[in-house]
């Protein structure tokens, strides 16, 4: 077994119509992170090694735990050795600024959080709607998963990671992450743009590779992000999220085909020509 970057190399038996063969197989490398924010743990998730100061970065942003505050640093395990922690603890440092957050050990996963209303309820206290930006064509979100697509190379060399990409509206993929969590890669994002001072994404549409979970909906709206393209299914309490923020919220994104969930009817502009 051989390590190579995000992947590790596996000596495996392929069957075939009855046949047998020993072959290389690349398989994606999965770890825990542990997350902190001016030293208190906020989360611990699984995910792929890489970009992992973005990944910190965007948690904190889109869990609100920031609170508007500048993010002064990012490192690895304030504590101690990066290398004790195998890389795998990373602190975002706003000098103390952000509000205190409460210890958190247990693992960040899709079922975490509140549920239904309860849990908009919480997001519209703590964001605005979005404000209103030109619509984009619904043509450019049908083209917008085969674009990410031809620029996943981990997947290519997977087989097993999600991937999230902020773009433009004309269609421009701006920036691309892969990682074993949908959430993940999405924070991968936002935490790059935030570094960047590229936040809100005012006018930007977000791309992810999998389900619109409610919890995606929440991350692309503390983004800015005004539109939000699935290849599958949102999930009911997704779209109720999504028409409450102002946000159009597309799923089954193909070539041919795409299915518009939020608003709940579409504007003329948002129609193909």
């Amino acid at each position: 077994m051989a390590a190579r970057g995000r992947s590790e190399t596996f000596l495996i038996t392929k069957v075939r119509d009855g046949s047998r063969a020993r072959t290389p197989d690349d398989l994606i490398v999965e770890e825990p992170m542990t997350v902190q924010l001016d030293g208190t743990v906020v989360s611990t998730t699984m995910r792929t090694p890489g970009n992992d100061y973005e990944l910190a970065v965007g948690f904190c942003h889109t869990e609100g735990l920031l609170a508007g505050m500048a993010v002064t640093g990012v490192r690895y395990c304030a504590n101690g050795s990066a290398t004790d922690s195998d890389f795998n603890v990373v602190t975002v440092d706003t000098g103390g600024r952000a509000p205190a957050p409460r210890p958190r050990l247990g693992n960040t996963t899709s079922s975490c959080g509140l549920c239904g209303n309860d849990a908009i309820d919480e997001l519209c206290a703590r964001l605005t709607s979005l404000p209103a930006t030109p619509p984009i064509p619904l043509e450019v979100l049908q083209a917008v998963p085969e674009r990410v697509r031809a620029a996943q190379g981990l997947f290519d060399s997977t087989g097993a990671v999600h991937a999230a990409a902020a773009f433009t509206v004309a269609g421009e993929v701006l920036l691309i992450r892969e990682d074993v969590g949908r959430h993940n890669a999405v924070d991968k994002v936002i935490g790059r743009m935030l570094l960047d001072e590229l936040l809100p994404a005012t006018g930007l549409g977000l791309f992810v590779s999998g389900r619109a979970s409610f919890e995606l909906v929440q991350k692309a709206w503390a983004a800015g992000f005004a539109t939000l393209v699935a290849v599958s299914a949102p999930t009911a309490l997704a779209v109720h999220t999504a028409r409450r923020a102002g946000m159009v919220l597309a799923g089954f994104a193909r070539a041919d085909r795409l299915n518009v969930y939020s608003p709940e009817r579409l504007a003329p502009g948002l129609s193909n020509p």
